[in-house]
């Protein structure tokens, strides 16, 4: 009868092959894996092992398309940046003159389009919105202050907006009952709550619900002109 084996004896279980792809497809494929780590467990908690782990390849494969940690996060930050900033700013409708279904004489029509394109924003990335309206405590600096850089430009591309369409109402008077920076800072502070109950309780609030409110009380408060 043979000897049983010992554990040094028996063979190591190894990692699957991880098959040879072009080298931007794998870039992706361990962005896409730190994206999910940080989602998931926190920034303290991304590593190259996490990160080989959650891509199911060796260590060597991450160090193979990166040179090392520093330089992955960097390019999945610069990434991250680029895909929420330009889709943020497609949520934000073209005028198509100032009488179209989005112009300056129909801020409510506006608004619930805005709505409408930021519930279907969410529903197709919310990994990257977690991260932005529901950031971890031990989010770093960099991120953070990148974040607000993005949030603030998308306010202003906002109150250019209304300051567009209270000129269109009053002409070149201001009108003192409604103040385009203050408006601009309240809809997307509200716009950010109502993001991060979509992403925390999605059968809170349905987006239809949301879009009727927006445009009873746009509607209400600024009529649409003619």
């Amino acid at each position: 009868m043979s000897a049983s084996l010992s554990s040094q004896d028996r063979p190591r279980k190894r990692r699957p092959y991880a098959p040879r792809v072009p080298i931007e497809q794998r870039r992706e494929q361990l962005l896409d894996a730190a994206l999910a780590v940080i989602v998931n467990d926190g920034y303290d908690r991304v590593s190259i092992d996490a990160i080989a782990k959650r891509a199911d390849v060796a260590r060597s494969v991450v160090y193979g398309a990166y040179d090392n940690l520093d330089a992955l996060l960097t390019a999945l930050l610069d990434r991250q940046q680029t895909r929420a900033f330009e889709r943020l700013l497609e949520t934000i409708p073209s005028p198509h003159g100032p009488h179209g279904p989005h112009g300056p004489s129909a801020p409510a029509a506006f608004a619930a389009e805005t709505v409408r394109r930021m519930s279907a924003m969410l529903h197709q990335d919310p990994d990257t919105w977690r991260l932005i309206l529901l950031p971890p405590g031990n989010m770093p600096t960099i991120v953070r202050d990148r974040i607000e850089a993005d949030r603030e430009r998308f306010r202003l591309r906002v109150e250019a907006w209304i300051s567009l369409a209270l000129a269109h109402r009053n002409g070149p008077a201001s009108d003192p009952q409604l103040d385009a920076q203050v408006l601009a800072h309240a809809l997307v502070a509200c716009a950010e709550h109502f993001g991060r109950l979509a992403l925390t309780d999605p059968g809170k609030f349905d987006p239809s619900r949301l879009i009727g409110q927006v445009q009873v009380i746009l509607g209400s408060i600024w009529p649409r002109t003619h």
